[in-house]
């Protein structure tokens, strides 16, 4: 049995990793640690459907160097520029790690520095840390013993994006990719772009051609295709509560290349993956995703601007965080990398 610590449960993505853990028959949580305003409570108190469901307190951040030897893995739920804090002493014990956050997505730390205005202050396990996308980067996260998770619109463009970028049946200066996020995107923390108010009703686009994103974006594309890639991307929040919906275009590099090419290049790419499903038609809808670890993609043509249209729909906290991060998990510990991750969506 893989023991486990959760370092920032109180928010939306540390506690979707409980929960989800709370139903792996391999994997148990041994504690979970908050705030330090949040000692002492139960994670019942914060999130009322768990009550009856799980029982434990948040620890003190102080008990934090003997809590690191009770356990396996330690997932961090943290803003960017935390888990800097924590990381080394973790790996230091022998351990191994899960960060949700931003702070080892990238190897390089100019770029990282470019996109978040922070000198990373732990360089060395920087560059040795894994890109968790498991589709693209599986045999070196079973080796891995410090895995950065991706975020939810790379999540969700990558995946989108990654059979043409790798297969070079786009025009690499041509991609633009649109998408839209449920509000559990921006956190638990309220602020003003997520009041209800503010939010219901509307759409809205935010941090138009410098969201951080798009850096992760461009630097995984990069690594994939061989070469430099810079995309167009805009992010928008939707009144729903949960759900990615990326829409990709980009120009086909072969105007002769037809659907049904490109629906083979796709199946062929994520033939041995158990969370892709790529559609035959139709188009891929979020509600069908919805708290599964699933990524759905359905393609089509526009035969006479030569541009190929790709939507892609995740749930933003599953495999777009949570989950692909329990999905990393199994992998780094030789587990069947569905396990405790197999539910379905609530249908309707």
């Amino acid at each position: 049995m893989i023991k486990v610590g959760i370092i920032g449960v109180g928010g939306y993505a540390g506690q979707t990793v409980l929960s989800l853990l709370l139903n792996h028959a391999e994997a148990e949580v041994a504690w979970i640690m908050s705030g330090d305003e949040n000692n002492g409570v139960k994670i019942a108190d914060r999130y009322p459907h768990l009550k009856k469901v799980c029982d434990l307190a948040s620890e003190s951040y102080d008990d934090l160097p003997e809590l690191i030897k009770k356990i396996d893995v330690v997932f961090l739920a943290l803003p960017h520029g935390l888990s800097i804090k924590y990381v080394p002493l973790i790996i230091n014990e022998g351990k191994k790690v899960v960060d949700l956050g931003a702070d080892y997505r990238f190897n390089d730390e100019a770029v990282f520095k470019k996109w978040y205005k922070l000198e990373h202050q732990d360089k060395k396990l920087l560059k040795e840390a894994v890109f968790g996308l498991p589709e693209i980067y599986a045999k070196d996260i079973k080796k891995a013993r410090l895995v950065g998770n991706p975020g939810c619109y790379p999540t969700a463009s990558i995946l989108g994006l990654a059979p043409l970028v790798k297969e070079k049946l786009i025009n690499i200066e041509s991609i633009i990719i649109d998408a839209k996020s449920g509000i559990s995107g921006a956190g638990r923390g309220l602020s003003l772009k997520t009041h209800f108010c503010e939010r219901d009703e509307g759409v809205v686009p935010y941090s138009v051609n410098n969201h951080r994103h798009m850096g992760e974006i461009n630097y995984q594309l990069s690594k994939i295709g061989g070469e430099n890639i810079s995309t167009t991307f805009t992010p928008h929040l939707i009144p729903m509560n949960r759900g990615i919906l990326a829409t990709v275009y980009a120009r086909m590099s072969n105007v002769q290349c037809s659907i049904s090419n490109v629906l083979e290049s796709y199946k062929e790419f994520y033939s041995d993956v158990p969370f892709v499903r790529v559609y035959e038609a139709g188009e891929p809808c979020t509600k069908n995703v919805s708290g599964t670890n699933y990524c759905d993609i359905g393609i089509s043509i526009n035969s006479e601007t030569k541009t190929i249209i790709v939507m892609s729909v995740i749930d933003n906290l599953i495999k777009g965080a949570a989950g692909q991060a329990i999905q990393n998990m199994n992998l780094m510990f030789g587990m069947d990398e569905t396990s405790g991750l197999k539910g379905i969506a609530l249908f309707p």
